[in-house]
């Protein structure tokens, strides 16, 4: 398969699944059809341009444009909302890029981009450019910009900050002995356990489950601690879905849930990039004593031949 025939491969590939997980977060809506506090597409987009560069960039715009239609927008709106969610991500990449961004997230500078760059930044676009579209197109009257703007930058921002850094690790392999695969099956089983059903007892109960968060971003990093923040914050968004996360009043829900999976996002991110941060320089420092230790051990190595060479008369 010629790089042409990939890389064509590759924008059918973005586009189906564009398409698909946006159908996976309609179901998540918490109104039907709208509101939706996690944009799976988002961080799909975001990392396949990271991992793949920005020729993939036409896959995100046919399957935003499906997406669109399917959802019954105007032909006009939907063209201008597909331009928003080709736009946003490609930003993303372009400031990430720029700024020296590694997918690895194995420094703070990298979480820090992805947080700032990445998401809050870059999806202002889609937002912005996606309510303009709906007030054109005459879906939805001048007072409820900034609403719908807030609320499309933040699900488009927890699509980033939850789905990207998981999407990046994949391809990495991860080997590890038999003793800590099983570990980290325990510590993702307990993590969906437990997030089921802090998720449906009220927001008391919340806070129980970012030490699970802590142990998988201390012992395993991104590896296991950014699918650990997925299923907490996939069950979070499903529990207000079905009313049992919900406070009294829809904007209260929103805020009290965006603020939540935010705080999970970035507990699980920043932890993660400062772990890795600190085991890379453990190891660097380990390695520099080494050589070190090496190079004092030949200098009296030759200190000791050159002793013995002269106390020793030849022949």
């Amino acid at each position: 398969m010629n790089a042409a025939i990939r890389t064509v491969a590759t924008i059918a590939a973005i586009a189906v699944a564009y398409f698909a997980t946006a159908q996976v977060g309609l179901v998540l809506a918490l109104v039907e059809g709208q509101v939706t506090p996690l944009w799976l597409p988002t961080g799909i987009s975001v990392a396949a341009l990271l991992m793949s560069g920005r020729r993939i960039w036409p896959g995100i715009t046919l399957g935003a444009f499906a997406a669109n239609i399917s959802l019954g927008a105007p032909l006009l709106s939907a063209l201008l909302i597909t331009a928003g969610n080709t736009a946003a991500p490609l930003l993303a990449w372009y400031l990430l890029t720029r700024f020296g961004f590694r997918p690895a997230l194995d420094r703070l500078k990298d979480a820090l981009l992805l947080v700032f760059a990445g998401a809050l930044g870059a999806m202002m676009v889609s937002a912005v450019v996606g309510a303009a579209a709906l007030r054109i197109g005459g879906v939805i009257p001048w007072r409820d910009v900034p609403a719908v703007m807030s609320v499309w930058w933040t699900g488009d921002a927890m699509g980033v900050l939850v789905f990207t850094p998981l999407l990046l690790t994949l391809p990495r392999r991860w080997r590890a002995p038999t003793r800590r695969l099983a570990e980290a099956a325990a510590l993702l089983l307990t993590t969906a356990v437990l997030a089921s059903f802090v998720t449906v007892s009220g927001s008391r109960l919340l806070f129980l489950v970012f030490p699970m968060l802590i142990w998988a971003a201390l012992r395993f990093q991104h590896a296991i601690a950014a699918p650990c923040a997925v299923i907490i914050s996939v069950a979070a968004v499903m529990s207000a879905a079905s009313g049992h996360f919900a406070a009294d009043d829809l904007l209260t829900t929103m805020i009290v849930l965006q603020a939540f999976n935010g705080s999970v996002a970035l507990t699980g991110l920043i932890l993660s990039a400062i772990t890795s941060e600190r085991n890379e320089a453990r190891q660097a420092i380990e390695r520099a004593c080494e050589q070190l230790a090496e190079t004092v051990a030949r200098y009296q190595e030759d200190g000791a031949r050159k002793r013995l060479g002269r106390v020793v008369p030849p022949g």
